[in-house]
């Protein structure tokens, strides 16, 4: 679908937000807390940014992007556009959705993770949904949203936490989090190491996993390693594709003339997830939990290897 962007402003340093609006005035598609869309930026590129405005608004869709100084490109293209520019993107999608049942809700946001949190804390506020919301970010300058936090409808729900303040000024993970409850769910989102903080400090004070949400924005590290060649093989019609130690199984199946949908092409989206039938694939996704990885009936080509000689999948 197209969109117009309306709207482009600073709320932060090296972070935009920019407004999107249907070009001919009509409301936009729904969406639920928490879910994204993608953006077709040209040359091959598409992105993907959380909505952090509220789902009850359909006039428009609001979208924060951070210039990322080593930027694949995608985060660059999108701070050069300016108002009044056409954009193309998908429906919203949403793979990090707020748990219905839940009767207290903790929100964690690390630097431009606050995206999804927010659209989050506008649904719960409205709906009347316990939370609270804990935003840590490496100072004050680099804070979005920052007056929305501290004068908005929900300002006594929310803890900032800035690096540059010192160590007793930072958020403790462990004491957030020491009581678990069977209606108290977990949502985190932010880089990597924020996020691998906050799961283990929740699993060692006893959170259920299934109550502890994670959404990544980028992989930690390449995805790729040296762990030699290995075989793909076609469900549908028996083919067998090898795949380089250098080349991952999307590109692969690509030069076969097999074509599997990607997006994020790091494993964070989960676009590309592929049925496996047979084989034990290694999992280097950001995407699937860790029950889901240890069932091996499913893995994302995009990044993920295999660790037997050969992989049976549904394609």
């Amino acid at each position: 679908m197209q969109v117009r962007i309306i709207r482009k402003f600073a709320v932060a340093t090296d972070i935009c937000v920019f407004e999107l609006v249907s070009p001919d005035g009509s409301v936009l598609p729904p969406f639920t807390a928490g879910a994204h869309i993608d953006v077709d930026l040209g040359n091959g590129m598409t992105r993907q940014y959380s909505l952090c405005n509220s789902p009850a608004d359909r006039s428009l869709y609001r979208i924060g992007v951070l210039r990322e100084v080593n930027s694949r490109g995608g985060s660059i293209a999108m701070h050069a556009l300016t108002e009044g520019d056409l954009l193309e993107i998908s429906r919203p999608k949403n793979h990090f959705p707020l748990a219905e049942a839940a009767t207290h809700i903790v929100l964690f946001a690390g630097g431009i993770g606050v995206t999804p949190i927010m659209s989050m804390a506008e649904h719960l506020v409205r709906v009347g949904v316990s939370f609270e919301l804990h935003y840590c970010v490496r100072d004050p300058s680099r804070a979005a949203f920052l007056s929305q936090l501290t004068e908005g409808p929900f300002a006594d729900r929310v803890r900032l936490y800035f690096d540059n303040a010192g160590e007793q000024h930072r958020a403790d993970f462990k004491a957030l989090l020491r009581m678990p409850e069977l209606g108290k769910h977990l949502y985190v989102c932010g880089p990597a190491g924020f996020i691998d903080g906050v799961s283990d400090a929740a699993r060692s004070a006893g959170w259920d996993g299934r109550n502890v949400h994670r959404e990544y924005f980028a992989a930690s590290q390449p995805p790729l390693g040296t762990q030699g060649i290995f075989q793909i093989r076609l469900a549908g019609n028996g083919r067998v594709v090898d795949v380089g130690e250098n080349e991952t199984v999307i590109e692969a199946l690509a030069k076969a003339g097999v074509e599997v949908l990607t997006s994020c092409e790091q494993g964070v989206c989960g676009t590309c997830l592929t049925r496996v039938l047979s084989g034990e694939p290694d999992h280097r996704d950001l995407y699937l939990t860790d029950d889901e990885r240890s069932a091996n009936d499913r893995f994302l080509p995009c990044c993920s290897r295999s660790k037997s000689p050969m992989l049976v999948l549904d394609l």
